[in-house]
């Protein structure tokens, strides 16, 4: 908090961060070995949560990129600091975005979760269309905002009985244009199990609302669960702070899948449809 808005780059709030370990850990506790992927994995403490979750937590493995050297090898000694031996640890600098990694074995992720810089701008150059992880989408996130981008890359990257959690602006769940056809092609292969609005003001350095976007591959049904969790915050002097169990309810909703007033709403695909696949949250959460 003291080291002002440039901190927030590498730090994902702690309760963000455990909603995020504890969902993507669901239905997994007892894997083993375990490995996790952070893309964009900052100092690290994203991955690093996971482990209170686990039967085997000295069986899971890091992976996790990092474009900004000095936070990389922050990242590094933050995960000596929590006794992660070497071999459990494959870290990378480099772009993300820019050159697929990793593209050896394991390429593929029990976990994957990302806090991305919102809204950062990429190449969106043409070659990415015939990249395995866009091209199945037929469209690019725009230029100006690289939000799909990284959740396709790390989409790509989560094994088919995995589950992803990623933290984006909610500007993703209703822009149009290349990000409503992306949007829509992952609705349509029910890519997207939930949608949880988070209170604005919770981050540091950027007091915008946020949503986490839980997406699976391989489910057997196209619903999606909304979750409006904006209004569940203690208010402290510069920061909106989550308690647990504002986290606790967040959790036990999304394990539990229903209606809940002014709270949840499990919405089929039809009514998605309807709504021109628009996932904002508000259509379909009335806390009015």
């Amino acid at each position: 908090a003291g080291a002002g808005k440039k901190a927030g780059e590498f730090y994902t709030p702690q309760a963000v961060s455990r909603i995020m370990s504890e969902i993507t850990s669901i239905g997994q506790e007892s894997r083993a070995p375990f490995h996790i992927y952070d893309p964009a994995m900052g100092s690290g403490s994203l991955m690093l949560n996971i482990r209170r979750y686990l039967i085997n937590p000295n069986q899971v493995h890091y992976h996790g990129q990092e474009l900004n050297t000095t936070t990389f090898n922050l990242a590094r000694m933050n995960l000596i600091l929590h006794g992660v031996d070497k071999e459990r640890m494959n870290l990378n600098n480099g772009d993300t975005l820019d050159a697929d990694w990793p593209s050896e074995e394991p390429y593929q992720f029990d976990s994957v979760v990302m806090n991305p810089p919102y809204s950062a701008k990429w190449s969106a150059a043409d070659k990415f269309l015939s990249d395995p992880r866009f091209e199945r989408f037929g469209k690019l996130a725009p230029k100006s905002k690289a939000d799909f981008a990284f959740l396709l890359h790390g989409f790509y990257h989560l094994k088919e009985s995995g589950t992803m959690g990623i933290v984006l602006p909610h500007g993703v769940l209703f822009r149009g244009a290349a990000e409503g056809t992306i949007r829509q092609a992952l609705l349509e292969m029910g890519a997207i199990d939930a949608v949880i609005g988070l209170p604005a003001n919770i981050f540091f350095g950027t007091s915008i609302p946020t949503t986490v976007i839980i997406l699976k591959k391989n489910r057997s049904r196209r619903d999606v669960l909304f979750i409006d969790a904006s209004q569940d915050f203690e208010k402290q002097k510069n920061q909106n702070v989550l308690l647990d169990e504002h986290i606790d309810k967040i959790v036990s909703t999304y394990k539990t899948r229903e209606d809940i007033e002014r709270y949840a709403h499990v919405a089929s695909f039809d009514e998605i449809q309807e709504n021109d696949f628009n996932l904002n949250i508000p259509r379909y959460v009335d806390t009015f």
